[in-house]
């Protein structure tokens, strides 16, 4: 882990558990918490649907990319947006902050957890026409190529999940 910053950085699909679990994980871990998406939507005034709906995708990708660039944490859990893995930038920097937290879950399981990605501010790349399938098939590739450590959350409460990751990363 990196000792300098001892900050933990989670990524993975909308669903996966990134905001909910790194609230348990830093209880636990006696840490702060940053959410990435609330700290995006603060900072443009209006929620990640309406950014999305306003400027699109890849405006959108800019702007989470500028944005994650900028955070500076210290002993912190730091959950990304699902789409933080599109800017190589960011999750360079991100990795530099501490080490990077892959939340895996099953293609079934996503479908389960998901109620309605029109309200989620998801971003899909290829617009409308993207289906959630096609989603989960594009960034696979790319939460394991960012990812330090992956922590299978298939099928785990919120607390058992975050005591998983906790145990992962202290090993």
């Amino acid at each position: 882990m990196n000792q300098a910053k001892d900050n933990i950085v989670l990524i993975g699909m909308p669903g996966a558990g990134k905001s909910t679990l790194g609230i348990v994980l830093a209880k636990i871990l006696n840490k702060g918490f940053l959410d990435a998406d609330l700290v995006i939507q603060s900072h443009c005034g209006k929620t990640l649907q309406e950014i999305i709906d306003a400027e699109g995708p890849e405006s959108f990708i800019t702007i989470e990319n500028r944005i994650l660039c900028g955070i500076e944490a210290v002993n912190t859990i730091i959950a990304t947006g699902g789409s933080a893995v599109y800017s190589d930038e960011a999750m360079r920097h991100l990795g530099e902050l501490g080490p990077i937290v892959y939340l895996k879950i099953t293609y079934e399981s996503l479908v389960s957890r998901l109620c309605d990605l029109d309200e989620r501010g998801v971003v899909l790349r290829d617009g409308v026409s993207m289906s959630l399938r096609d989603l989960y098939d594009e960034r696979q590739p790319l939460y394991e190529k960012y990812a330090d450590i992956t922590v299978d959350v298939n099928d785990l409460s919120i607390t058992a999940a975050a005591r998983k990751v906790a145990r992962a990363v202290r090993d």
